[in-house]
């Protein structure tokens, strides 16, 4: 790899020494490496609009935390441009590299193409009104449905490949990629799958009924949450839709994918007992 470019989240501390240092370690091995000016951060915010990323581009990087590289991932979905995180954050569990001695080596390895590509599977969620859709967007974590009320309890009836399911009373239903597992899933206590795993797990969030559990569907299962009340339909904690009584969301795999560039050998059992520890 020789073009890439810089996605900085620039309000968290020494990212800016940081991106100047990548750009460092890339460009004294011959590599091109761009980002957004400071103007163009302020114009768009937390996004980066994809017309502002170069089409020869071959890899991104993100400096910030896992919300850092899930925001490029959404704002640049269908351009399968391998990504690769530098952890500024408080987690970093998406995030590759998290020591400053480390971005060194890791950008050699970038450079010299010594890394492999983990393709992971992201959701539509499609909002429907009077059976019409109204509103659609993508995940790489999770889409949620919950009470647009404060503290309030919604019930909302779950189908799955239109075969009546259940029926709950909570706090919220979400459907959760297995890269999105080991976030809010998890914290609602519902299962953690392999992050390169094709599958969804469906998890009620603070269920008023005893017997609720999560259940895990494979990708080509069709999500329908009916929501009996007035709700808020959030994509990825960023995005969100308003809802009525008898609107109801259709979430599915997406034919979008999220690249990440995969430098470390550690397996995924390791990476996930290291992040429960630091939890």
């Amino acid at each position: 790899m020789k073009r890439f470019f810089l996605i900085a989240n620039l309000a968290k501390e020494f990212v800016p020494e940081t991106r100047a240092y990548i750009r460092e370690c890339l460009e004294k091995r011959g590599a091109v490496c761009r980002y957004m000016t400071d103007y163009e951060r302020m114009k768009n915010g937390r996004h980066t609009p994809g017309e502002y990323v170069p089409e020869d581009t071959q890899c991104i990087i993100t400096i910030g935390g896992d919300g850092t590289l899930i925001q490029a991932a959404r704002d640049l979905a269908g351009r399968n441009i391998p990504m690769l995180g530098i952890n500024r954050g408080h987690l970093g569990f998406l995030n590759q590299v998290d020591r400053t001695e480390d971005i060194d080596a890791a950008m050699d390895a970038l450079v010299n193409e010594r890394f492999r590509l983990e393709h992971r599977m992201m959701l539509r969620g499609t909002v429907f009104h009077e059976g019409k859709p109204v509103f659609q967007d993508i995940a790489l974590n999770e889409i949620i449905a919950t009470s647009a009320e404060h503290l309030r309890v919604l019930r909302y009836d779950l189908a799955v490949n239109d075969e009546y399911l259940n029926e709950y009373a909570a706090d919220g239903v979400m459907v959760a990629t297995p890269t999105g597992s080991t976030a809010y899933n998890l914290s609602a206590g519902g299962p953690v799958m392999a992050p390169a795993g094709r599958m969804m797990a469906v998890t009620p969030v603070c269920s008023h009924t005893l017997n609720a559990r999560s259940i895990v569907i494979s990708e080509e299962d069709r999500v329908k949450i009916g929501l009996l009340g007035k709700g808020l339909v959030t994509f990825d904690g960023d995005t969100s839709q308003k809802t009525g009584p008898g609107d109801y969301l259709i979430v599915e795999r997406s034919h979008m994918e999220t690249v990440m560039v995969k430098l470390k050998q550690i397996s995924f059992m390791q990476n996930l007992s290291n992040y429960l520890g630091n939890v």
